[in-house]
């Protein structure tokens, strides 16, 4: 298993290396994408990515503020929510015991992760009671990352019940420390990059639109592809420069007009 902290930063490397000239990160990194797959709030994905630490929190609350999240964003095929209901049903317990819960420990309806001096305010310790929740590792079927396993207890068969009701499986997601959450969420941003790396067409339709490239010679060995979308990406980019400062100066001179 890779460490929590260096493997975010050793995916945020990957990606930095990856995106090339005429990109920056955040053209291939959008945060609300990002907070929705991984259930860190906005805030702390930014922060994360900036390479800074996230307030603590206390792991009770992370599971419930991820109930409500998984709630908001996993809809049905109507587009509504899923209901208590049938979301407890679905690992042999009441409406009550899950809706009791997420009422118990929601602070309010935002969100966003509290910062440390709202915890202090709200008499919350910021040391996350990692032995009791976090005893083992589990991994992932989808990414093959080990995650954050639960002890026993009724959190622990809530928590395995709400993930397989959404997952398929118990892996953790409701309770994974964010630097975790978001480099799992990341991967699939990597695997895009490398694909175009390994593909110069690739490159041309992401960030161009370029459909199709007709050439002259029956096939082009893979050095020449490189070359030649290599030279067109160079082209476009300086087009799209000149699209761009000739738009700045027309609207400047109807300014001044």
């Amino acid at each position: 298993m890779r460490e929590t902290r260096p493997a975010l930063a050793e995916t945020l490397s990957r990606i930095g290396s990856l995106i090339g000239d005429g990109r920056s990160r955040d053209d291939v990194l959008d945060v609300e994408q990002l907070s929705n797959a991984s259930g860190v709030p906005r805030d702390v994905v930014r922060m994360l990515l900036d390479g800074e630490e996230p307030p603590a929190e206390d792991i009770t609350d992370r599971i419930v503020r991820r109930i409500v999240h998984l709630r908001e964003t996993r809809l049905r095929p109507d587009g509504t929510r899923h209901s208590y209901d049938e979301i407890a049903a679905s690992y042999g317990a009441s409406r009550a015991s899950l809706s009791n819960l997420v009422n118990s420990r929601r602070k309010t309806p935002s969100p966003q992760m509290p910062s440390r001096q709202a915890l202090s305010r709200q008499g919350l310790s910021e040391q996350v009671p990692s032995e009791q929740m976090l005893s083992e590792q589990v991994p992932s079927q989808q990414t093959g990352e080990r995650r954050p396993a639960r002890s026993g207890g009724p959190l622990a068969s809530t928590q395995a019940g709400i993930e397989t009701f959404f997952f398929g499986q118990p892996n953790g997601w409701l309770s994974a420390e964010p630097q975790t959450s978001l480099d799992n969420a990341l991967q699939s941003v990597l695997h895009g990059l490398e694909r175009e790396a390994a593909d110069p067409m690739a490159r041309l339709r992401g960030t161009h639109g370029l459909r199709e490239l007709a050439a002259r010679a029956p096939q082009l060995a893979e050095e020449e592809l490189q070359l030649v979308t290599d030279w067109i990406d160079t082209i476009l980019q300086r087009r799209n420069a000149q699209r761009v400062r000739g738009s700045g100066s027309d609207s400047s001179h109807t300014e001044g007009h």
